[in-house]
């Protein structure tokens, strides 16, 4: 199988502060589970979080089909998920990023920031216009 070659990411805003950051998972205060499916939908699709909180999600692919869960600001996403449409298949590590087969499962650990909204998408090509998007509230 030839692996597609990775893309700029350039253009998403690394150490912006508004979504965010990776996290210790030393400093996880609660883990949240979170499935992705062939419906494309996320469950839960509405997290809340307070305001620097470490979390751990615990990401299962239950579809058929691979699903991916990124955090990012909504521009942002919508701007990847055009990128992905132009060259699917493409291949990206981010830490803000997890992709998964059928079936898989995973982890990622986020640090949020003070306060606002932190949104999250799945990016392979149609799944974010289907509607597979969620959103974290970060109260105080």
């Amino acid at each position: 199988m030839k692996s597609m070659p990775g893309h700029d990411m350039s253009s998403m805003k690394k150490g912006d502060v508004s979504i965010g950051q990776p996290g210790d998972a030393a400093k996880v205060t609660r883990t949240i589970e979170l499935v992705m499916d062939d419906t494309m939908r996320f469950s839960p699709s509405q997290i809340n979080a307070k305001p620097g909180e470490t979390v751990r999600f615990l990401v299962k692919n239950a579809g058929k089909i691979p699903h991916e869960m990124m955090i990012g600001s909504a521009d942002e996403l919508k701007e990847h998920a055009a990128m992905m449409r132009k060259m699917p298949g493409m291949k990206h590590a981010e830490s803000n990023m997890i992709t998964l087969n059928p079936g898989q499962k995973g982890g990622m650990v986020w640090q949020f920031p003070q306060t606002g909204m932190v949104n999250f998408a799945c990016l392979m090509p149609g799944h974010m216009e289907a509607g597979m998007v969620g959103e974290v509230k970060i109260i105080g």
